[in-house]
């Protein structure tokens, strides 16, 4: 008689801060944890979400999400995304505050199972300090990854980082004598950095406006068609 082999139930680990997985063991733990709402790899290593403040993180991300869906909503071809997962490679999963992406023709798609795969051209994340992850390791994974414009906010320094890639290397754009800093990436998507700082959002949604109606932007949306 032959006897039947039983196989152990495997039981698969809850997700810890500060794992090291590959890209397949994260997701497998991620989907048994429906309860959670933010987990990251970055860099091969598992990054988990804390109780965010509003003044720290929360308002200044709602001002990012409000500008980006403000472009996209007049601007064709393009679709911005809120704390999205977005598929890197094979030690990269992460979950930025904010990315605009081109739809066709751009960088990333959107897989079967609907998440985006790929390196959107912008993201966008809302950091305490220089010292924060954003600025260490995920910068080192978009870059490598080909985001071509990158977007730090420090809070607690109250500073405004705007990356762009070139030649492999991320250099700083800065502000022109207007106080403006406008993406190489996404013809009129402007920003008043210091009104963004301040809290203005008036002030930054005018700007954004004065950049959409340039010829370049115009340009863009017909391309796009």
């Amino acid at each position: 008689m032959t006897q039947s082999i039983t196989q152990p139930n495997l039981t698969i680990p809850p997700l810890e801060n500060g794992d090291k997985l590959t890209r397949y063991e994260f997701e497998t733990r991620y989907e048994k944890m429906p309860h959670l709402k933010k987990a990251e790899l970055i860099e091969g290593i598992v990054y988990m979400g804390s109780p965010l403040r509003i003044e720290q993180h929360g308002n200044p991300h709602a001002n990012i999400i409000t500008w980006l869906g403000t472009y996209e909503s007049l601007t064709f071809g393009v679709q911005s995304g809120d704390n999205c997962t977005v598929i890197l490679d094979s030690e990269n999963e992460p979950q930025p505050d904010a990315l605009l992406r081109i739809k066709k023709g751009g960088q990333s798609i959107i897989n079967e199972q609907g998440y985006v795969e790929g390196a959107p051209e912008l993201i966008a994340e809302i950091a305490a300090s220089s010292v924060s992850i954003d600025l260490h390791d995920k910068l080192k994974a978009y870059r490598r990854n080909g985001v071509q414009e990158y977007l730090v906010w420090r809070v607690y320094d109250n500073q405004f980082d705007w990356f762009r890639l070139r030649e492999g290397k991320y250099i700083p754009l800065d502000p022109n004598e207007t106080g403006i800093i406008k993406s190489e990436i996404y013809p009129g998507l402007w920003l008043d950095v210091k009104a963004l700082l301040e809290g203005n959002l008036g002030r930054v949604l005018e700007v954004l406006q004065q950049g959409i109606k340039t010829p370049e932007h115009q340009g863009f949306n017909t391309n796009s068609l």
